[in-house]
Parts: C-alpha cells; structure tokens; sequence
C-alpha cells in the first residue's frame, strides 16, 4: 500500500516528494542504514566478589544479580565470554572492614584473588577493578577520614596501593572511582613505580552524586555510615565542570574516561564524544537496572525490548563501550536477533 504521508519536496527540489520511510519498509532496510550498533563485544558485566565459600548468593534489590565466592567467579567469567562479554568489572565484598580500609591493597584480598581465578579459568577476559576504598572501610566513604572529613591526598596515596596490588595479580585496567582530585596521576604514578606501566587507567571522570546507586551500595555493602558523598562525587547540575574533570584526568594519564550514571549522563557522552579521542565508557548503574527489572515484573514494559532501547541510546551518544548487569542477557538477546 503506499505511503500516505509523504512531505513536500523543497521548492525547486526535482526529487518529488521525500519519503524517509522508504529505508524503513522491512527489517533487512532497517539493519542496512542503522546508524548505531549494538554488539556484544562493547559490554562490561559488574561482577561482585564475596569472602567466603558456597554458591553464588543472589541480591534482594538487583534481581539476576549474584555475590560470587572467589571459586566460582572464574567460571562466570568464562561463562560471560562463552556468551561474547569479553570484559568484567570486579567489585570486593570483604566480610570484614578496617578505618582506613587496609583489606582494600592486601596482596591477597579479595580481588586480587579473583584476578588470579579468572585468569586461570578465562584467559582472554579483559578484567577491569575498581579502586576505590568504600567497601572495605567501617565508616562507608571512599577515602581516609579524618577530623570528619574525606582526606583527598591521603586517599589518593592509598589508592595507588591498590591500584598496585590489583595489576600485580594480573588486571589489564583499574578503575579508581573515588572521586578524589588527583587521584588518576596518583594512580598512574604507583603503577609505574611498581613496574606495571602497562596497566591502564579507566578513570570515572564524570562520577555524579546520584540517588541511583542504591541498590549497589546495598549488594556491597558501602553505604556512608554518616553524611553523604557530594563533597567529592560531582554536582548532577554540573556540565561543564564534568568536561573540566575529564580534561584533567586525561592529562593525568586517563586511558579511558567513564560517565556515570549512563541515562542521566547522555548530554555529557555526546560532549565527551566530540572532546576526547579517547574511548568512552557509561555505566548503566544499579537503580537503572533495578527500575528496568520492577517495571518489567510489574507488566509495564517488555524487558528485552526496553533494555535494548536504552543500550542503543548510550551507544548513540557516544559511548564505546557500556558497562551494565543486563550484560550477559543483552549478549545473548543480540545473539539470536542474528
């Protein structure tokens, strides 16, 4: 049947009438001029880590989602893989926690032992760690307290340490996302001084204060025990000072710049995108998820399509790469759609 809806061409166009439609008539069209592409290689899969042995255990507030024991993360990772996720992003859930979060750098601790697991069970995993002191300290907040306060230095030496002990066990990227001014150069400067210059540095540039993490604070158990992180996470209201922030970690070292939360940062992806030349990665975050999965189970939505949509999105602004807990489903709903 023909089109109905066809524009008028512009005055003295010789074409006839414009039809956009025309390249929208089937699938095969459709596919053929997609401007952006979904593909299971640019995924990043969260993966926490827990003391302990056992299975899995799954997290009341991220439905899907599961905490796994140092033995069983290498086989999850090789399941991501087997499925086209080619990367994971490691998160401890230390059963104990210290002030200054010192179980954060031990040689031994959590991550680097899942490192060393994944390694052996998935060669080819690229493994990214996030640096960051929340979950291993009593009090909750990213960095050293003291007198009240998030020592910003303080943090970032500290961050270095762990850095450093991730890279020793074997991660190919680590990931500070303390928030900490400064934190990339110091970061970049342990790693070199502990002979791993070859690791490289995805920094969470453009980290906002956001009411959307609270499911992973519940999984990991990093929630302030007092106050709150807008003294260091950024402002949401803040645009251009998100772009300062990611000049500035580039020139501390940045191999990759993140932004965060992905759904209320796509402006500053499509900014990001025509400012750096450096890969570009979102987080679809913990309450992304979290909402995507309850209006779903509440018959709102279909979830596959839903999640589909929102990737596309963040890929259309910018991102190369996507970090979501959707991961291993996105890879195989991408899959069968070949």
């Amino acid at each position: 049947m023909p089109a109905t809806d066809a524009r008028k061409a512009p005055p003295g166009s010789p074409v006839g009438p414009v039809r956009p439609r025309r390249l929208r008539r089937t699938p095969a069209l459709r596919d053929w001029v997609a401007e952006t592409e979904l593909a299971a290689r640019r995924l990043v899969a969260p993966v926490f880590v827990r003391s302990g042995r056992g299975e899995p255990t799954p997290v009341a507030s991220l439905p899907g989602v599961r905490r796994f024991p140092v033995s069983a993360v290498g086989g999850h990772a090789r399941e991501l893989a087997d499925a086209g996720v080619p990367a994971v992003l490691l998160f401890g859930v230390p059963a104990s926690k210290e002030p200054d979060g010192r179980g954060a750098w031990a040689e031994q601790g959590l991550v680097p032992q899942a490192v060393r697991s994944i390694r052996r069970a998935s060669p080819g995993t690229v493994i990214v760690t996030d640096v960051c002191l929340c979950a291993y300290t009593t009090h909750g907040h990213c960095g050293v307290v003291r007198q009240g306060a998030v020592d910003n230095d303080a943090t970032v030496e500290r961050l270095g340490r762990v850095a450093a002990a991730h890279a020793a066990a074997g991660a190919d990227v680590v990931a500070p996302s303390a928030m900490m001014d400064g934190q990339v150069a110091g970061v970049r400067a342990a790693l070199d001084a502990a002979g791993e210059a070859s690791t490289a540095i995805l920094s969470y540039a453009a980290k906002h204060a956001s009411a959307l993490y609270g499911p992973f604070r519940e999984a990991e158990g990093s929630a302030p025990s007092f106050g709150d992180r807008t003294t260091y996470q950024m402002d949401p209201r803040n645009a251009r000072e998100a772009l300062r922030e990611m000049r500035l970690d580039v020139a501390e070292g940045a191999d990759l710049l993140l932004v965060k939360p992905a759904l209320t940062g796509l402006d500053l992806l499509v900014r990001a995108r025509r400012a750096f030349d450096v890969p570009l990665a979102a987080y679809q975050v913990s309450g992304e998820y979290a909402m995507v999965k309850a209006a779903a189970a509440a018959g709102v939505f279909d979830e596959r399509a839903a999640v589909l949509e929102l990737a596309t999105a963040v890929r259309r602004a910018g991102a190369d790469l996507l970090i979501t807990y959707h991961a291993l489903a996105l890879a195989r709903w991408l899959a069968e759609a070949r």
